[in-house]
């Protein structure tokens, strides 16, 4: 914040490498001194780092010349005393990095050379970031539509036009909607692109909130039209200021309407589908333009499966677009507990609102493994289970 800093550098060749891990952001004005002999001469330059320019010499440590790589930065993070959810998620960031450089330079994300965002400030950002969430006890994650600058920027690989190539990239990927504004300058980094991809559940307008705690971060940069501000709230959706203490959360909702798929390749996908992880899947008799029969198939999964599960839709169906729509759920309590039959113990899945069990089933795998080791009926299996919860 306007406060002099000093840098020393050493002069490799044609280029200056600083001594010590320099300061974000890596654009900036200086003021540099250069020593011949007993005389010192004064330049003012608009100062860019820039890690490609290095010559090869034996004693330059290559990691340092080119920035760690993705398979290092993972060695780094796993290694690490973290959680591993922090070490999971901090990956994942990176890894959308890797992927997006990867494509632009035609090389596969493990070999990919992170240059800015390998160095260590933009490492300590992105795994503060997954510490930060995890001490807030990981919620949801919802954005306003990205906003980026315009002009050009000066990076590794030159000057290129706002929003950097890596940034564009990333967000591209996740099919994130963003708008340019009049302010000169680059607003969204690679690393900030990255934390929203991996995030962030739905980007669009604040919905109704219950506003606990605020958080501001401010930029030393000055803005020319707008503050140098991220702006961060923690809230709770009105539901969950009621009385009843149910259990939320927001998931994706694929669909996609089939009138040409074979009935052996639909169960296929289902099976398929559920072994991946999808919440649920099922598909219903419709009526297609033309009057021709057809299914609609839906996939429930957690939002930041969206991407993978539409990608499987594509591929294993005959479909040629998927619908994606996000659904709050309201969810019961659940708890399994094993009861007592005539045949050998069953596993039984209740629901609790607000203490009371509202709703009990026993669970189908334990069922049909009693029935098959007593010799019993399924069904009466199942019935004994009811009887003996006696609720």
């Amino acid at each position: 914040r306007n406060k002099r800093q000093v840098f020393k550098f050493k002069k490799r060749g044609d280029y200056l490498d600083a001594t010590a891990e320099l300061p974000e952001p890596h654009e900036f004005n200086a003021v540099l001194k250069l020593k011949h002999g007993s005389k010192t001469e004064k330049h003012e330059i608009e100062f860019v780092e820039d890690h490609h320019h290095h010559e090869h010499d034996d004693d330059h440590d290559q990691s340092h010349e080119h920035g760690r790589t993705f398979a290092q930065i993972r060695k780094m993070i796993q290694a690490s005393k973290l959680s591993s959810w922090v070490k999971d998620k901090a990956v994942a960031v990176f890894h959308r990095v890797a992927v997006a450089e990867g494509k632009i330079h035609g090389h596969p994300p493990e070999d990919v050379h992170f240059h800015e965002v390998g160095a260590v400030d933009s490492i300590v950002d992105i795994v503060g970031a997954c510490v930060a969430l995890e001490m807030l006890g990981k919620p949801r994650v919802l954005a306003a539509n990205p906003i980026e600058g315009t002009g050009t920027i000066r990076c590794a690989h030159g000057t290129f036009p706002i929003p950097a190539p890596a940034t564009l990239e990333i967000l591209r990927a996740r099919e994130v909607t963003l708008q340019q504004c009049e302010e000169p300058g680059e607003l969204i980094t690679p690393t900030g692109a990255a934390i929203l991809a991996e995030f962030v559940e739905n980007f669009g307008g604040m919905p109704p909130l219950a506003i606990e705690k605020i958080g501001y971060g401010l930029g030393t940069r000055q803005n020319k039209t707008r503050p140098n501000v991220l702006r961060a709230m923690l809230g709770s959706a009105p539901s969950a200021t009621t009385a009843n203490d149910w259990e939320t959360d927001t998931i994706a909702v694929l669909e996609t309407n089939l009138d040409d798929i074979n009935a052996e390749v639909l169960g296929a996908f289902v099976e398929k589908a559920f072994a991946a992880g999808a919440l649920d899947v099922f598909h219903v008799s419709v009526q297609m333009k033309k009057n021709r029969p057809g299914v609609l198939l839906t996939v429930l999964c957690a939002a930041t499966d969206a991407d993978r599960f539409g990608e499987m839709i594509l591929r294993e169906t005959t479909a040629f677009g998927v619908r994606r729509t996000s659904a709050e759920r309201r969810k019961l309590k659940r708890e399994i507990v094993s009861v007592k039959t005539p045949f050998g113990e069953v596993s039984v899945k209740l629901g609790r609102l607000n203490g009371d069990v509202i709703q009990s089933s026993p669970e189908f795998e334990s069922c049909r493994q009693v029935a098959e080791k007593s010799g019993a009926p399924l069904r009466a299996v199942y019935d004994a289970a009811k009887k003996a919860l006696k609720i």
